[in-house]
């Protein structure tokens, strides 16, 4: 039974995504933005002063890179959201729409990384964060195909990719790059390299080895993905298309967006309507866009 009721000037604010109401109905969870789970320690030094001055004893770090106040009087919440915002920590996102943006830390620091996650998460989130849609939209970068972020599993998921390019006439067949290809998808056959397309996951991990810079890499491209799910039933995204640059997945982002806007229903999850809502025609348009 609740201890405590709502005040009525607080109700608007349970209309915003990042007040989830608690399993005691008379306190409630306050949930960040964060995009891609980065903060200055300024800002986070500021989150523990605001967690001291309102009696928050602990806070909960999420598995999509935010932050969360648990166990809060809904009666503080005007005046713990404006803190808050003042802070640069406002108040996220968690209902049917668009949702904080996770990634990795990506080529800024990641040895592995191909695309910056990071700056794309950002400009995603400023682009796109908060918009109301039928279905919650949840967007992951991971920076290769490693998928730090399980980038697959998220409605709009962006995978960084990079393939190999060898010079045939230059390469020595040494046999470096075979033993950091995960996928074998490179042999040595008769003193030549092989690369076997088809098992190449285009992760770039032969690229850095290979001792006489021979093997190089194409400029990185995104993969965007489409429909994936965590949740009690995990699914894999479908692979919509590749771009190569980052203000081409803005665009894709937005047409995605507004195709969910304007297609999608509430009710069921986004990978359960992908089929009624005509998938192959989308993608096909999603390509003329780009190819345009």
């Amino acid at each position: 039974m609740s201890r405590r009721q709502s005040p009525p000037a607080s109700q608007d604010l349970f209309t915003r995504g990042g007040i989830i109401t608690e399993r005691d109905p008379g306190f409630c969870i306050v949930r960040l933005r964060m995009p891609a789970g980065m903060i200055t320690p300024a800002r986070m030094k500021g989150l523990g002063e605001i967690a001291a001055k309102y009696g928050i004893k602990n806070t909960h770090l999420t598995t999509r890179q935010t932050i969360e106040f648990p166990h809060v009087d809904p009666a503080i919440l005007a005046e713990l959201v404006d803190d808050l915002a003042a802070n640069g920590t406002p108040l996220g996102a968690e209902r049917e729409e668009v949702v904080n943006v996770t990634a990795c830390l990506g080529n800024r620091h990641c040895k592995f990384g191909i695309i910056d996650s990071v700056g794309l998460a950002e400009e995603i989130d400023k682009n796109f964060f908060g918009k109301e849609l039928p279905v919650k939209v949840r967007i992951a970068i991971s920076s290769c195909p490693n998928g730090c972020e399980s980038e697959r599993l998220n409605e709009i998921g962006i995978t960084g990719i990079q393939r190999p390019i060898r010079d045939p006439g230059l390469c020595t067949g040494c046999g470096t790059c075979t033993h950091y290809c995960r996928e074998k998808a490179i042999e040595v056959q008769d003193g030549i390299i092989v690369l076997t397309t088809a098992k190449c996951m285009e992760c770039g991990f032969c690229i850095m080895p290979c001792p006489f810079h021979i093997i190089r890499g194409s400029p990185p491209e995104y993969r965007i993905t489409v429909g994936g799910h965590r949740g009690r039933h995990p699914k894999i995204g479908r692979h919509l298309i590749d771009v190569k640059s980052q203000e081409d997945v803005i665009r894709v982002v937005d047409k995605i967006i507004y195709w969910i806007y304007r297609q999608a229903s509430t009710g069921s999850l986004l990978p359960e309507q992908l089929d009624e809502l005509e998938f192959d025609e989308f993608k096909k348009s999603i390509v003329k866009m780009i190819e345009a």
